[in-house]
């Protein structure tokens, strides 16, 4: 499927979010348009929270603004708040919302220590070499996006144990899926020593539900503030204050078993999965590469994100499996 087809699927969602004003926000603190950083003036963790890096995706801009006009400073250590693909999400059109998540290539690809440190050019590969010195000091992050269909939101906690201790510290969504990214490229949650499990630095990727559902947002500012309050940045009289969703009174946890990513033009499931969908029998066909069958590896197989985007090298979908 053409991403220009792809995009027309996406539009029939209706865009319930403004996009919020950043442009206050653009000098930030830090030599890094949009960058800005909160010292407590106690020891305590360096917490980075970030949004857009694709830019499309309104929710976590709409989190980092309600913290900036809520004055929110942290109480230990030191919180950063940045906006990372401006340039994609300046772009954005409530009549054509897909087609602003980048400019040349997907920002959330390029995350690989010989991408970043390559020669090749692009305008996301810029904006993350300059991002880059502020992602190695953090010893956490949260990086906010939104997903394509709507279904319950969840957090990718990588593939260590690390992500998903963090993740039942933070305690929300109520899906933890642990996986290890895509065959096209790193994700920013996945950088260097955040997928090192030997290292105790840690980070979260939440994904908040429909790019532009109005639930979205509410779900991108409840998961911050708990973020915030799982660090100790905040006490709980501020989170009481911002936050309007019970935490979930457990949270189930789904391992990527099979990442199946596009070799053909021709790819095409065999059904509208829009995910969480569960396939009770192993070798049950989903759908077609060419001519090669994709089929679940196990029972039980749980669909995580399929994509309307089925161009070649693109991840069309995860597979996975409850844990206990």
């Amino acid at each position: 499927m053409s991403d220009v087809a792809s995009a027309t699927r996406l539009n029939h969602y209706p865009v319930e979010l403004v996009a919020p004003d950043i442009s206050a926000y653009r000098d930030g603190n830090r030599n890094v348009p949009y960058f800005t950083t909160f010292e407590s003036g106690l020891p305590g963790p360096k917490t980075l929270i970030t949004a857009l890096v694709h830019g499309n995706e309104l929710c976590g801009a709409i989190a980092l603004d309600h913290l900036f006009r809520n004055d929110i400073r942290p109480l230990v250590g030191s919180l950063t708040l940045g906006f990372c693909n401006v340039a994609a999400n300046a772009e954005f059109r409530a009549d054509y919302p897909a087609f602003s998540r980048f400019i040349d290539e997907d920002f959330n690809r390029v995350w690989d220590l010989d991408t970043l440190d390559g020669g090749t050019r692009s305008l996301e590969r810029a904006r993350a070499r300059e991002i880059r010195p502020i992602v190695d000091e953090a010893d956490f992050l949260l990086d906010i996006h939104s997903m394509q269909n709507a279904t319950e939101p969840l957090v990718l906690a990588g593939r260590h144990g690390k992500g998903r201790l963090l993740a039942q510290k933070v305690g929300t969504p109520g899906l933890v899926v642990l996986d290890a990214g895509h065959a096209s490229g790193r994700r920013m949650r996945d950088y260097d020593f955040f997928d090192d499990p030997e290292n105790p630095r840690s980070s979260l990727l939440v994904e908040c539900g429909q790019h532009w559902s109005r639930s979205a947002a509410t779900v991108a500012i409840d998961v911050t503030y708990r973020f915030l309050h799982a660090m100790e940045m905040i006490n709980d009289d501020t989170l009481e204050r911002h936050v309007s969703m019970p935490v979930p009174t457990t949270q189930t946890v789904i391992e990527i078993t099979d990442l199946i990513t596009v070799t053909t033009e021709s790819f095409h499931f065999h059904d509208d999965y829009i995910g969480m969908e569960v396939i009770p029998d192993a070798g049950t066909e989903i759908g077609l590469d060419g001519d090669k069958p994709i089929q679940t590896p196990h029972d039980n197989c749980v669909l995580v994100m399929p994509s309307r985007r089925l161009s070649p090298g693109l991840t069309a979908v995860r597979l996975g499996r409850f844990v206990e």
